[in-house]
């Protein structure tokens, strides 16, 4: 049966797109969930334009994201924290610390789960953060933590 995704499904596809699937498959989750229609010609017509007002707002959103990437990426954003002997923070630096500090010195308002930061950093010095604003726009934002 041919399908119409009224929004995007795991393991399935994206908004928009039209689908082969199982009548079962339709019948028992997409149908009752409103994830999808089935496909006639009015709701391909529907689909295509989905799938073009889809486009226009992702080519807005990467030139957005390679907006604050060619900001981001030359400049260094300075945090102070106390810090003991040897270097070692007496806390952490984590990523709202990080987004916090880029908004008040580049001026540039990122998503705090946009920042690739698996462990909070601990030590001062210049660390690398890589940033995702958009799955085609990934840049490190180089962090240097300073102390108080």
């Amino acid at each position: 049966m041919k399908v119409v995704l009224r929004s995007d499904v795991d393991g399935l596809g994206r908004k928009g797109e039209i689908m082969d699937v199982a009548d079962g498959y339709f019948r028992n989750f997409l149908a009752p969930k409103g994830l999808a229609l089935k496909a006639t010609a009015g709701v391909e017509h529907q689909a295509e334009a989905m799938r073009r007002t889809a486009a226009l707002r992702d080519a807005a959103s990467k030139a957005d994201a390679e907006e604050i990437a060619t900001k981001l990426v030359p400049q260094t954003i300075t945090i102070a924290a106390k810090a003991g002997d040897g270097g070692r923070l007496f806390g952490s630096v984590g990523a709202q610390e990080i987004i916090d500090a880029v908004d008040a010195q580049a001026g540039a308002t990122i998503d705090r789960r946009s920042l690739d930061l698996e462990t909070p950093i601990k030590d001062l010095g210049e660390h690398s953060v890589m940033c995702k604003l958009h799955p085609e726009v990934a840049f490190p934002i180089t962090v240097s933590v300073v102390e108080e």
